[in-house]
């Protein structure tokens, strides 16, 4: 198996904090995954005293982290942390997917000639 070896990325400096945050964003939305379910579906179910419903809530918003939501999850590129432009599936932004495929870096990727 040939080893890829990855072009020089002028746009980092130093390690990316946005890639770090997000990261961490992640893992705490998979660890609090079945607790916001649990509460969003004590909180909607309209069975429940509203009085009830609404005590759930405060401690929903005081127990459960902001980062836990997926909302504040964002897809950025694995090399470069751009946030805008990612292909998902190659999980790189566009300026890296085209240089990157020029170079022919990205297996089964190459120019389309009509």
């Amino acid at each position: 198996m040939p080893r890829i070896r990855l072009p020089y990325i002028p746009y980092t400096i130093g390690s990316n904090n946005n890639l770090v945050r997000d990261h961490i964003r992640r893992q705490a939305v998979a660890a609090y995954e079945v607790d916001r379910a649990v509460f969003k579906a004590i909180t909607t179910d309209q069975t429940l005293p509203y009085s009830v419903r609404q005590q759930v809530q405060r401690m929903f918003e005081t127990e459960v982290p902001r980062d836990s939501a997926a909302v504040r999850v964002r897809n950025r590129c694995a090399l470069t942390g751009r946030a805008r432009g990612v292909n998902s599936f190659y999980r790189i932004s566009r300026i890296m997917f085209r240089t990157m495929a020029a170079e022919g870096l990205l297996p089964g990727v190459k120019k389309y000639v009509w």
